[in-house]
């Protein structure tokens, strides 16, 4: 008959330190993802709040259903397979209203037309309708199989071309420049060799949708710095003129940066004498 062997007082010991490590290395991993999915929330929910509380800025709309017409464009689908219609029932939610002879475009100067515009009240971009004001800076997707909204592990612009936050800016925008009316103005960049780039919003999306009569003229402001690279004579802007409506009148004219941001603080300056 076999004996038991009885283990030593050392080996008891070194068995209750690996269950204790086992169950330690699994509390840090409860611990972790419910630390995880507290952030995830939270940051969610500050997307919300951002959104909501940008969106009562303006009168007249229901925010919580903005907020809902915002989420179904995207919550549980593939970030990069979010096409542009999937945001029509936001845009039917919140409608781009039209302002005449105020509407500036813009592309690859953000920065100074905000300024610009923040300062004075003569043009209106699309970050300061309420679509673009709710969302202007800020991140977010779904994912399949899940009904929340995440704002980290988004897919950037660049990683696909129907991600959720790409796919708004360029619905958002044709909305914006369809209600493009009268004399419409677009601040380009003076200080890169194509200001009018085949890829940017502006000329792939907003341009195409200028139309005579609804809109009479086009002035570009080419913003440059004290060594621009580019000038009126540019040969994409030649490409611009190409692509709008022949009834359109065109103009542009080379404004100094420097020039925008002192007009920009003269608010007793009337609007278009700035260039």
């Amino acid at each position: 008959m076999e004996r038991g062997v009885t283990p030593t007082p050392r080996k008891r010991r070194g068995r209750r330190c690996l269950v204790l490590g086992v169950l330690g290395v699994l509390l840090l991993v409860v611990i972790v993802a419910v630390v995880l999915g507290l952030t995830l929330t939270r940051k969610a929910h500050a997307l919300k709040t951002t959104f909501i509380e940008r969106c009562e800025e303006f009168k007249g709309y229901d925010c919580e259903q903005v907020w809902g017409a915002f989420q179904q464009a995207y919550v549980g689908l593939d970030p990069c397979k979010i096409p542009h219609e999937a945001y029509d029932p936001l845009i039917a939610a919140a409608p781009l209203k039209p302002a005449c002879n105020r509407m500036m475009f813009w592309s690859k100067t953000k920065e100074v037309v905000h300024d610009f515009t923040e300062k004075s009240d003569c043009f209106l971009t699309v970050e300061e309708t309420l679509l673009g004001s709710v969302l202007d800076g800020l991140t977010w997707c779904g994912k399949e199989g899940s009904d929340e909204t995440f704002t980290t592990d988004c897919p950037g612009w660049t990683d696909c071309e129907n991600n959720a936050v790409r796919s708004f800016w360029n619905r958002v925008s044709a909305a914006f420049a369809d209600g493009a009316c009268g004399d419409v103005s677009a601040m380009l960049n003076g200080s890169i060799a194509t200001p009018f780039h085949p890829a940017s919003v502006f000329a792939s999306n907003e341009v195409k949708r200028f139309h005579f009569p609804r809109v009479k003229s086009l002035k570009v402001v080419l913003v440059t710095q004290k060594n621009f690279v580019t000038n009126c004579t540019n040969a994409s802007l030649k490409d611009l003129q190409k692509e709008l409506d022949p009834n359109i009148t065109y103009e542009c004219k080379e404004v100094a940066e420097a020039q925008i941001q002192a007009c920009s603080s003269n608010p007793d300056k009337p609007c278009g004498t700035c260039w």
